[in-house]
């Protein structure tokens, strides 16, 4: 008996499911619908509707007082391309708004003193994401100074100390590379392409190519986008709700705060001078990234500003 009674109960329950799953799949949405006894009909699950809409190019765009050609078709695509690329690509895009509140005060200081365009800010955001990283060709830093370079701008290298992660000093360098660059190419426009392709790539080009203006220079994928990744980050940062990005005050990155600057000019070893001005190793490494050893021998008995955090 007991052995009929489960057997009813399982075609019951099986007639039950396939009675459900045929309703599902005739359903107007090819969603789930399902039967509510207070209400006056059948209510349908759904998902809600999602719009996605293309960046609208500004009517007028420049670079350090240089006007963008917006009026020229390619050149727009090329825009088009970027901010396309940057608005939709959400976490990138809003961690580096959130480290521009912290970085970009610093930056636009040292720019200034150097008579630099304040829009070369966003070439750094560019080049780092406002972050000390390593490129796949070991580039390293906010600014990403080749070792081989670095020492040229006044950068110190080596397995103690790497001055290419000092935001400041290597912002000073930034601003040596870029005069000399502007100098030589005759617009700040190619002496920012320049960082990218080298100041003499971009100079070779344009005495073959009988043309010194980037925007009509047929160069190398990385270096044709990359004024265009420079103008998008511009145009994102200045423009943020208008491109779908809504960050309030406390969102933001602060400074780290900075109890004192302590001068070395010798020996140290971190962990020791830590404890003996009440902080944590690794909060001495976090203030100070261009540390990069545990001690710092020093031999030839450079001056080193080191940060203090509160």
């Amino acid at each position: 008996m007991k052995r009929i009674l489960y057997f009813l109960v399982t075609i019951i329950c099986s007639s039950l499911l396939t009675l459900l799953f045929v309703r599902a799949a005739s359903s107007p949405n090819g969603l789930f619908t399902f039967f509510n006894p207070n209400a006056s009909q059948t209510t349908t699950t759904s998902l809600p509707n999602q719009h996605v809409n293309a960046p609208k190019i500004p009517a007028t765009l420049s670079f350090a007082d240089e006007k963008v050609p917006l009026d020229d078709i390619e050149i727009r695509e090329r825009l088009d391309n970027e901010l396309i690329v940057n608005s939709y690509k959400h976490s990138a895009t809003i961690l580096m708004i959130k480290r521009a509140n912290r970085f970009f005060p610093i930056i636009e200081k040292i720019l200034a003193e150097n008579n630099i365009p304040d829009d070369f800010k966003y070439l750094c955001m560019a080049e780092s994401g406002l972050e000390n990283v390593v490129s796949s060709a070991g580039a390293s830093g906010y600014w990403q100074f080749m070792k081989s370079t670095a020492p040229i701008y006044g950068l110190v290298v080596n397995s103690e100390v790497d001055e290419r992660y000092d935001i400041e000093k290597s912002t000073i360098a930034a601003c040596k590379y870029l005069l000399s660059a502007k100098a030589s190419s005759g617009s700040w426009t190619n002496a920012a392409a320049g960082y990218n392709m080298g100041i003499n790539g971009i100079n070779n080009q344009a005495n073959k190519q009988g043309d010194s203006d980037y925007y009509n220079l047929f160069l190398n994928s990385e270096t044709s986008r990359y004024i265009f990744r420079i103008l998008a980050l511009k145009v994102i940062y200045e423009n943020q709700q208008k491109y779908g990005f809504y960050l309030d005050k406390d969102d933001l990155y602060g400074p780290y705060p900075i109890r004192e600057t302590i001068a070395v000019d010798g020996y140290v070893d971190w962990v020791t001078f830590a404890q003996n001005n009440n902080t944590s190793y690794k909060m001495i490494r976090r203030m100070n990234p261009w540390i990069r050893d545990p001690k710092l021998y020093n031999k030839e008995r450079r001056t080193y500003q080191v940060k203090i955090a509160k």
